[in-house]
């Protein structure tokens, strides 16, 4: 059985399992400090994104992207309350997934 794009899902089957210890998280500075970057999926939905190393948040979002380390748990719990309800873990662009649109 084949599994979705990470981008389509709204959240991981139960069987699925993120990867253990804190995530790379994309943060934009705000009035408040930072916070979360949290992006558009090409349906439309609000998902929060995370990566697994700094080399892979680099790749995905340029060498200037700065970023927090958060759990798992925590960055749901932050993200959860300002509707987006996925999480995307490692996400990859290509021709054929539009990328994220930056919320």
């Amino acid at each position: 059985m084949s599994h979705p794009h990470p981008l389509y899902a709204e959240d991981p089957e139960p069987s699925d399992r993120l990867p253990a210890g804190p995530l790379f998280v994309p943060v934009r500075s705000g009035p408040a400090g930072c916070t979360a970057r949290l992006f558009r999926t090409p349906r439309g939905g609000r998902i929060a994104v995370a990566f697994t190393s700094p080399q892979r948040l680099a790749a995905a979002l340029g060498s200037g992207q700065p970023w927090v380390r958060l759990a798992e748990p925590a960055l749901r719990a932050l993200a959860e309350p300002v509707g987006a309800t996925g999480l995307a873990v490692d996400p990859r662009f290509t021709p054929e997934i539009p990328p994220l649109q930056a919320v």
